[in-house]
């Protein structure tokens, strides 16, 4: 049982490093783009867009779930469809509050885009990541398997 919730930490914790570099990366591309670059705000978005989901899966696939051999093109586009699904989530959170609420000051978008959205978002990321991504034989998509 104590190896079992081991396991489990570490798996979050390895999922949380990968994200984060992957955060790290998004934005700091996304200013870059942006900025310097000049890139119009939509593709600079969706160049680190790529770019972060490209390092997150990099993480994950070499770290966080290196036992479970992914292989082929496959699991990265099963990632990147779950972090598109997170994105939408994140988004939704900031129609919702801004438009359908009407909480429009810039505190309240990033508390619900940037928070209440992410933290959504990164439940559903880290549950499709493990169920349809990185998918162990024997193991269901929940922490109580």
């Amino acid at each position: 049982m104590r190896t079992r919730a081991w396991a489990d930490r570490r798996e979050l914790l390895g999922f949380a490093a990968a994200g984060l570099l992957a955060y790290v990366v998004d934005t700091a591309l996304f200013v870059a783009l942006r900025g310097p670059a000049g890139l119009d705000p939509l593709t600079a978005k969706a160049l680190a867009f790529v770019a972060g989901c490209t390092v997150a899966y990099a993480g994950n696939a070499l770290g966080t779930y290196r036992h479970t051999r992914p292989r082929g093109l496959r699991p990265y586009a099963a990632f990147f469809a779950v972090n598109l699904a997170g994105a939408a989530v994140q988004l939704l959170c900031l129609t919702v509050s801004h438009y359908g609420l009407g909480f429009t000051s810039p505190r309240a978008d990033v508390v619900s885009g940037a928070g209440v959205g992410m933290a959504l978002a990164t439940v559903l990321r880290f549950w499709g990541t493990r169920t349809w991504v990185f998918h162990q034989e024997g193991r269901v998509g929940s922490w109580t398997g």
